[in-house]
């Protein structure tokens, strides 16, 4: 994968962000994924709080949001950055309490699949191969006319 980023092109995120948090939890495990938009709606940064602050979980999951937040904050578009952590396979995994992503195969694998899910339109991820499990297509996706009920 080859990632052209101009030098030098950072954005400044505003002082005052909205943005929303989900708690996940994924086999025995409690994942909190806040994601932040740019003033003009797009993912602008991320923050990830596994376990025990100061040990080497939430030191890992946090490291992998501060490259995820950089990389925004240079224009590297998401679905690069998410990409190589879609079914990356270690522990925790497995199921989930998310409707959407009833089971993954780690924790990165579910950061993806949910920042996709959130912050991609149709079209990039379904190139991803990201779903919604409640509807069997993409979130946000417009149903087929022949699906709809009658």
């Amino acid at each position: 994968m080859v990632v052209r980023v101009r030098r030098h092109q950072h954005t400044h995120l505003p002082r005052r962000r909205s943005g929303h948090t989900t708690t996940v939890t994924i086999g025995a495990e409690c994942f909190s994924l806040t994601a932040n938009q740019r003033a003009d709606g797009s993912l602008g940064e991320v923050f990830i709080h596994w376990g025990k602050h100061g040990t080497s979980a939430a030191g890992l999951v946090s490291s992998y949001a501060i490259a995820l937040s950089l990389g925004l904050q240079h224009h590297v578009p998401l679905a690069d950055l998410i990409r190589p952590g879609l079914d990356q396979f270690f522990e925790p995994n497995g199921r989930t309490d998310d409707p959407e992503i009833p089971s993954v195969r780690s924790a990165v694998d579910y950061i993806a699949r949910r920042l996709a899910l959130d912050w991609l339109p149709y079209p990039e991820r379904a190139e991803l191969g990201v779903a919604s499990a409640l509807t069997g297509l993409p979130a946000g996706a417009a149903r087929p006319p022949s699906s709809l009920p009658r």
